[in-house]
């Protein structure tokens, strides 16, 4: 299934796994937003939020569709819900010393357990 329109990257690991062209666990799909677990968990409940069409962060995305943004929240909620009793921290890296690697704007949904702060 290769779901790629001119709002996508080729070149971009999120943008192929929504494509359906890499493999991933996928917990939630619709038209505008793909949920799926993260390869290398920090909690019991660690699933990557991320919009179908191609921004590099989320600042990025707040400027161009403030409907999508919600749209990755309301997901991440909806994820919470399912997996950790609604009981989550949505977290967003923007840029490399915020410890952004993929440059396709996600939400880290984390839950499952008692979360610290300061996170680090």
């Amino acid at each position: 299934m290769n779901l790629s329109s001119p709002d996508t990257n080729p070149e971009c690991l999120f943008c192929r796994i929504v494509a359906g062209d890499l493999p991933a666990d996928v917990v939630r799909r619709d038209e505008r937003v793909v949920a799926f677990r993260d390869i290398d968990p920090k909690a019991p409940v660690h699933v990557l939020v991320v919009p179908v069409a191609h921004y590099p962060d989320v600042a990025a995305l707040a400027a161009a569709d403030k409907d999508l943004l919600a749209d990755v929240v309301r997901v991440g909620a909806e994820v919470a819900a399912d997996e950790c009793d609604g009981q989550f921290r949505l977290l967003f890296n923007t840029g490399r010393a915020a410890g952004q690697s993929v440059f396709h704007v996600h939400g880290h949904v984390l839950g499952g357990r008692s979360m610290q702060w300061p996170p680090g």
